[in-house]
């Protein structure tokens, strides 16, 4: 799943609270078992996530609390109101023959190919549940 920020206007996520207020509420997600995360990272503007959906749960329900919880938190930080997320987002379900492990390495190497690290661990905003 890939989402953005509104309109991509600025590197919104280069301000560590609010790439961290985007982090809090995956986690949340994956602790209260809405969705097993197993890959992720936070970029400037936009957010690559791997999940699993837990049975009761759809995709819409999930980013519709990501992102408003996270614009939330995120709004209140910098004492704005209006968008911080576009409407939409890029899914693709993993079909079964896919390999997760090479997905999660492409997401968490995604810095790496933008120019924003030398090395994959440098990045401080990534995670892969298993690597």
């Amino acid at each position: 799943m890939t989402t953005v920020i509104h309109n991509r206007e600025q590197a919104l996520f280069k301000d560590w609270f609010c790439a961290r207020a985007v982090v809090k509420e995956m986690r949340y997600l994956h602790d209260s078992e809405k969705v097993n995360s197993i890959a992720w990272v936070v970029m400037p503007d936009h957010l690559h996530w791997l999940l699993q959906l837990k049975i009761e749960e759809s995709l819409p329900n999930v980013m519709r609390s990501l992102k408003a919880r996270s614009a939330l938190l995120i709004n209140q930080h910098r004492n704005q109101t209006g968008a911080v997320w576009q409407k939409n987002y890029y899914d693709h379900a993993v079909r079964q023959e896919e390999d997760l492990k090479g997905i999660s390495r492409y997401i968490v190497a995604n810095p790496l190919r933008a120019g924003l690290v030398n090395y994959i661990g440098d990045y401080p905003f990534w995670d892969a549940m298993w690597l």
